[in-house]
């Protein structure tokens, strides 16, 4: 599976808790956005993640 930030975007789009969750990394860790997103992917949706369904689930393909 690869990151793909506009899946990624649409993802925490559709869920509250994901998009709390980025914030407080934006904030806790001052990180960009960018590299927020892409460890939020990694932590939740990669290799078997919380939310690897959903993301599978907004591929175009």
């Amino acid at each position: 599976m690869k990151f793909i930030p506009a899946q990624m975007n649409q993802l925490i789009k559709n869920n509250k808790d994901l998009e709390t969750r980025l914030k407080s990394l934006m904030k806790e860790m001052e990180m960009e956005r960018s590299y927020a997103l892409k460890a939020l992917y990694h932590s939740e949706v990669a290799d078997g993640g919380r939310y690897q369904q959903d993301y599978q689930a907004l591929d175009p393909k």
